[in-house]
């Protein structure tokens, strides 16, 4: 498996991103095609369009939503933790100043530069990009949905 940073952090679901949305697309811009060609059952295509498009949004929203929002609220958890484990204070209090998504950032943090990190995106309010680029030692989590 390829060392984790910032360029290739994003992962994908080959199934679903390579296969689903794929076939998904075809069918999609076919029963476009098939509805500017055969203007007597136009009618019928852009339904079957409507509706693979309606199946493709449902399919990325529940794939996402039930995973990622369990898998938030353990990242948010191992956050406190680790934030416990290397300075003794708790996490709660600095928390409520930062968004879901810097917290997410600060996860690819080594322990050295955590703390500091987290103290410089609290006092310079850094978006979850320049959290990200801000870290040094990238800690790569291997386990994201």
């Amino acid at each position: 498996m390829e060392t984790q940073n910032y360029k290739n952090h994003i992962r994908y679901y080959p199934p679903h991103h390579f296969v689903f949305y794929p076939v998904l697309l075809v069918g999609i811009i076919a029963s476009i095609t098939f509805a500017v060609r055969h203007p007597d059952a136009a009618l019928e295509w852009v339904f079957m369009a409507i509706l693979l498009l309606i199946i493709g949004w449902l399919g990325f929203m529940l794939r996402q939503h039930y995973a990622l929002t369990t898998q938030d609220r353990i990242v948010r958890l191992e956050v406190r933790f680790r934030y416990f484990a290397l300075t003794g204070q708790r996490f709660e209090p600095l928390e409520k100043n930062l968004s879901l998504g810097q917290i997410l950032a600060l996860r690819f943090a080594s322990d050295g530069e955590f703390p500091g990190l987290v103290k410089r995106a609290l006092a310079e309010n850094l978006s979850p990009d320049q959290i990200k680029r801000a870290v040094k030692e990238w800690q790569g989590d291997y386990m994201r949905v």
